[in-house]
């Protein structure tokens, strides 16, 4: 068993699973997620402070709520529709729909209630609004090397 603790600088691998507060399982990775700590990795909620100290091996549990996770529902990013304007590709619960405002933004929308000839999108997280319990395991601790901290590549580039 390693000696190493998660502290900045370190490069490390850890699983999860969240679930809301009723222990319903909302999302889990069970292979295993890696960041270099104290890099520019966003974490949900306090993630990285919570599991600095912790090594190889060690279990953390952590409630996130909404304001440090995936924010609070927004009303004003839901849109309901009648289902006839709506191409029939998108007529089904959880498909995805780009939507562009006037500023050329784009967004994802997902199909979230179908009812009757009533279609509803939505452009919130599908997590957003839920305080959430956050399981984690450590599975790797070690120095990074000069590859972890190099940022992920984006394609290719010909000299």
């Amino acid at each position: 068993m390693s000696s190493e603790v998660i502290k900045p600088g370190k490069f490390v691998s850890l699983t999860y699973h969240i679930t809301d507060l009723d222990g319903n399982v909302l999302e889990q990775n069970d292979i295993p997620v890696s960041y270099v700590h104290g890099g520019e990795t966003e974490l949900i909620g306090s993630m990285d402070q919570v599991i600095a100290g912790k090594g190889v091996g060690d279990e953390v549990e952590m409630i996130v709520p909404p304001e440090d996770g995936f924010g609070e529902h927004d009303p004003d990013l839901t849109f309901t529709d009648d289902i006839d304007n709506v191409p029939p590709q998108f007529r089904q619960l959880g498909a995805e729909v780009q939507m562009q405002n006037q500023d050329g933004e784009a967004r994802t929308f997902y199909v979230s209630k179908i009812e009757g000839d009533q279609l509803t999108v939505d452009g919130n997280h599908p997590l957003a609004g839920k305080t959430l319990k956050v399981m984690i395991k450590i599975v790797e601790v070690r120095d990074a090397t000069m590859e972890d901290m190099a940022p992920p590549e984006g394609g290719c580039s010909i000299n």
